[in-house]
């Protein structure tokens, strides 16, 4: 028993030595993405010593743990954060605060992936996180320019088209679903 538990002391302090700086970097960036996320999401009144803390905690377990439910976990949180606001205190929905949300969820949820594959003691080229990190920023302009521009041609149409936009969306999601669906069973 005792030869176990020095063998896995010795274990962990083995791998303690090993860890690289680039890793590292890449599970601060999903931390600090995270708790930005939350910190957006969540209304100022609730704002406490202790909600941050809770938040901190909550942006911590994906930056341990990208490969398990945490990063799910965190995401859903900032999600019911913004409906905590939006519902719970009438904070009206700003384009700013919703197109920094979805960069910031869309970014902890790319760096929760890399750092997926990126072991503790991985020595890794740094043009690999830029151009990861590009990527994702090209991603997030793009989808933030869409974004603005489906906003202000919903703002063209008056209030007759509400209803069947809303419709043409679903479809257009169960579109994308049936497609991912078929594309899986075809692999």
């Amino acid at each position: 028993m005792i030869d176990a538990l020095t063998a896995r002391v010795r274990a962990v302090t083995s791998a303690a030595t090993r860890i690289s700086l680039p890793p590292l970097l890449v599970r601060a960036g999903v931390f600090l993405t995270v708790l930005g996320g939350l910190v957006l999401a969540y209304p100022v009144q609730v704002l406490s010593a202790r909600t941050l803390g809770l938040l901190a905690v909550a942006a911590l377990l994906p930056a341990v743990g990208p490969r398990r439910v945490w990063p799910t976990f965190a995401a859903l949180v900032a999600v019911g954060g913004w409906l905590l606001a939006a519902d719970g205190y009438d904070r009206p929905v700003e384009l700013w605060r919703l197109l920094g949300l979805a960069a910031l969820l869309y970014l902890a949820h790319t760096l929760c992936a890399l750092a997926a594959l990126l072991p503790y003691d991985a020595v890794v080229d740094p043009d690999v996180i830029t151009g990861w990190l590009l990527r994702a920023g090209a991603v997030v302009l793009a989808a933030s320019v869409l974004g603005v521009l489906v906003m202000v041609a919903g703002g063209l149409g008056g209030t007759s088209g509400h209803q069947l936009v809303t419709v043409g969306g679903l479809l257009v999601a169960v579109g994308v679903a049936a497609l991912l669906g078929w594309l899986l069973r075809r692999r």
